[in-house]
């Protein structure tokens, strides 16, 4: 599916700045889904696999963890919040705008 038909979707849109967030799910967690993942998205992966700069070190301590969090959350541009808060805004609109009928540009 990833390769069939989620990359090459990808490939009709810029998606230069497009952050790919992973589940988790196992099948989704397999070492082939995950290199192909970091592949497509290199350090634009947020995943318990990586390369997320919360996991970037081997935390030993929930402690250790949420300074992670932390620090990351800190590091984040208030563009990149601006322009999420944008496509998420679009998004709702287009959801409200279809009345729950197929959505294919979201895909």
């Amino acid at each position: 599916m990833i390769t069939n038909f989620f990359i090459p979707e990808l490939n009709n849109h810029d998606v230069q700045e497009l952050w790919f967030q992973q589940d988790g799910a196992t099948c989704h967690t397999a070492r082939a889904t995950i290199d192909l993942l970091k592949d497509t998205f290199g350090d634009r992966l947020i995943s318990r696999f990586g390369p997320s700069l919360v996991y970037a070190d081997k935390r030993q301590t929930l402690d250790h963890l949420e300074d992670n969090i932390r620090r990351v959350i800190a590091d984040i541009r208030p563009q990149m919040l601006e322009e999420v808060i944008e496509n998420w805004t679009s998004r709702l609109d287009y959801i409200r705008a279809s009345r729950g009928s197929p959505m294919p540009e979201i895909i």
